[in-house]
Order: structure tokens, then C-alpha cells, then sequence
């Protein structure tokens, strides 16, 4: 899912495969862990993490504050995984690439 957007590369990252665009970071995987960490703006943060706080969560420390979020892939339903990851996707991507998939401006 995370490769489906516009010039989407997939990348080493230390221990975890990070996918980019622009060079930049939108969301790591961790496959042991069954996790995603995503870049989103500290509102979408807000938004998506009063869903349920075992499904999506602010990283917790200083790189949560900044907007990073954990998504739990073993309990996130799917619907809801594809539009965390298009709005971290738009987050970070150029603004013409990101127009293409903007959600809902409010998002």
C-alpha cells in the first residue's frame, strides 16, 4: 500500500524499510513489531489518535512531538491504514505530487 502513491521509493533504514518520496521519509515499516511509523502534521496526529490509542498512537517521545505515529498493522482496519498513509504521504510530498491524493483539506 505505501508504494501506490506517485515516486515512492523503498529504502533501507537502519533495521526497518523506510518508504520516501522526495527523499523523505513518510512512513517506516517494522515487520517484527507489525508497525508503521508515519510522518504526520501534529493536527492529523491529533485526529487519527483519538480513534483508539492501540491502534494508532503518537510516537512517545520527542519524534512524536514532531508528528511521528505508530499504526498497529495487526489491528488497524484497512480502510483506515490507506487513509493514514495517504495523509502522511501528502505530508511530505511535493505539493504537486501530493494534490493528487489529498483526502479531505480538513484532514
Amino acid at each position: 500500500m505505501a508504494m501506490s502513491f506517485d515516486e515512492v521509493t523503498e529504502e533501507a533504514h537502519f533495521e526497518k524499510t523506510s518508504f520516501r518520496v522526495g527523499k523523505k521519509i513518510y512512513a517506516t515499516m517494522n515487520e517484527p513489531e507489525k508497525r508503521m511509523t508515519l510522518k504526520l502534521s501534529p493536527f492529523d496526529q491529533d485526529v487519527f489518535c483519538t480513534f483508539d490509542k492501540n491502534v494508532v498512537y503518537a510516537v512517545p517521545n520527542a519524534w512524536g512531538k514532531q508528528g511521528w505515529t505508530h499504526v498497529n498493522l495487526g489491528t488497524v482496519r484497512k480502510e483506515m491504514l490507506k487513509d493514514i498513509l495517504t495523509v502522511a504521504y501528502c505530508t511530505v510530498a511535493p505539493k504537486k505530487l501530493a494534490e493528487k491524493y489529498k483526502i479531505d483539506e480538513d484532514i
